[in-house]
C-alpha cells in the first residue's frame, strides 16, 4: 500500500485492543505484526526522502542554492506532515491490508 495515499490519522488515537486482536487472538502478536509493518513503511519513506533530496546534492556552491534550499525544505515539510509509520501500519492492520503468518502456529497444525 502506498503510504502517501493512506487515510490514517496524523495524530495518536485510542484503540480498542480487544477488537484489534480479533485477527490473531494475541495482543503481543498483533503488536509485533504492526511493529514489523511500521518498520517496512519507515524504511520505504526514508529511501524515498533520500532519493528526492539526492537531486539537490551539489559539489559547488552558487547563488541558486537559496532556491534549492526552499525546495528541500518544502519536501522535508511534506514528509513531516505525513502520518507516522506506526499509525499507517495500525490502520492497514485494522483494514485487513496486512498479510501475516506465524510459522510456529502452522508447524503445530501439521
Amino acid at each position: 500500500m502506498d503510504y502517501r495515499k493512506t487515510n490514517a490519522p496524523t495524530n495518536t488515537i485510542t484503540r480498542d485492543m480487544i477488537k484489534l486482536c480479533d485477527q490473531t487472538g494475541n495482543v503481543y502478536e498483533t503488536v509485533a505484526i504492526i511493529a514489523k509493518r511500521a518498520n517496512q513503511i519507515s524504511v520505504e519513506m526514508k529511501q524515498d526522502l533520500e532519493k528526492k533530496l539526492q537531486e539537490f546534492a551539489s559539489v559547488n556552491d552558487n547563488l541558486e542554492e537559496v532556491f534549492e534550499n526552499r525546495e528541500q525544505i518544502e519536501i522535508s515539510r511534506y514528509y513531516e506532515k505525513l502520518p507516522k509509520p506506526t499509525l499507517i501500519a495500525a490502520k492497514e492492520f485494522e483494514d485487513g491490508k496486512v498479510y501475516f503468518r506465524n510459522p510456529a502456529k502452522e508447524k503445530n497444525n501439521l
